[in-house]
């Protein structure tokens, strides 16, 4: 069985083995970035803004969460991350078509890849809360 606390430096080392995991620069993660990706992929059932029309109002995110935006479980959902072949789940699993370089995001002193578009439309919908 394999302990919890060894599956992380095992996630490092993977990360590290792969040229793409790094620190991400900036651009490559920031909301200007983002609000490009969802224009192209998000704004047509979210609306342009955010607010919704086929899909659900995104800027009251942080609002249904207690105040405090929860960027894992937002990039959970872009994802796809526990709708794998579900076949009542409406939006698409993004991550099943890749979501660009990893980059490495550190909090708490550990390190976690994650790819960088996924990064960036969290930062984004970050902004679009009210």
């Amino acid at each position: 069985m394999l302990r919890p606390f060894l599956l992380v430096p095992a996630a490092l080392l993977l990360a590290a083995c792969n040229d793409q995991g790094r620190l991400p620069d900036e651009a490559s993660i920031a909301p200007a970035r983002g609000a490009a990706l969802f224009a192209e992929g998000c704004a047509s059932c979210h609306g342009a803004d955010g607010t919704g029309g086929q899909g659900p109002d995104l800027t009251g995110i942080t609002a249904a969460a207690g105040g405090t935006f929860p960027r894992d479980r937002v990039m959970a959902q872009i994802d796809g991350l526990g709708r794998h072949g579900d076949p009542d789940a409406v939006m698409p699993e993004f991550g099943a078509a890749g979501m660009g370089n990893t980059v490495i995001v550190e909090e708490n002193g550990i390190g976690t890849p994650v790819p960088a578009d996924l990064l960036a439309l969290a930062n984004y919908l970050e902004t679009l809360q009210r």
